[in-house]
Parts: C-alpha cells; sequence; structure tokens
C-alpha cells in the first residue's frame, strides 16, 4: 500500500519535526497559551508531549493545525518579502538609471 498522497501537506512531517518547529517558532509559553494542554504547560518536554500527542486524536489536531497555519503563514510572509525585495532592486535601478542620464 504504497499510495502517494499529493495533496496532503502534512505527508512526510513527522509530529516530532512539527514539534520542533513549533517550539522554536513560538516556545513553550505561548505554544502553552495557543493550545491549552498541560503537557506544553508543565515541565514541558519534546518526548512528553509527543507520548500524549500519539494518544490524544483531539491534540494531535490541534497542534497539527497550529503547524500548518504556521508554515503557510511563513511562506506567505517569504513570498511578501522576496516581492519587496525584487521591487526594491527595480526601484533602485530607476534611480541608477535617472542619474546616469
Amino acid at each position: 500500500m504504497n499510495q502517494s498522497q499529493p495533496n496532503n501537506p502534512l505527508h512526510g512531517v513527522t509530529l516530532k519535526a512539527m514539534m520542533e518547529y513549533l517550539v522554536n517558532e513560538y516556545g513553550w509559553d505561548e505554544l502553552a497559551d495557543r493550545i491549552q494542554i498541560n503537557c506544553f504547560a508543565f515541565e514541558p518536554s519534546i518526548n512528553s508531549s509527543l507520548k500524549f500527542l500519539r494518544k490524544t486524536d483531539w491534540a494531535r489536531a490541534k497542534v497539527e493545525r497550529l503547524y500548518l497555519n504556521s508554515i503557510s503563514f511563513d511562506q506567505r510572509h517569504g513570498a511578501k518579502q522576496e516581492a519587496e525585495e525584487e521591487r526594491k532592486i527595480d526601484l533602485a535601478s530607476v534611480w541608477d538609471q535617472a542619474r546616469k542620464k
């Protein structure tokens, strides 16, 4: 049963990778504020969180949703940054051209 999942954005992303990303992005305190789960608030660790999330479907769904929202925000933000940088380069070249005349 080796089916590819082209429409699944979580395909190939492990729960551990998601947790590491979220902890790096938000930290434990903000993560506990965003998702009210005790394993994020009291003596948090990746391993204890993974144990809980693997047993609890509703909590895992919340973590996956936050991960997807964070990734899509980063992608949108990165695209905006690239567009702004390109526009700055274009504007700089316009000014450079005006100076040369």
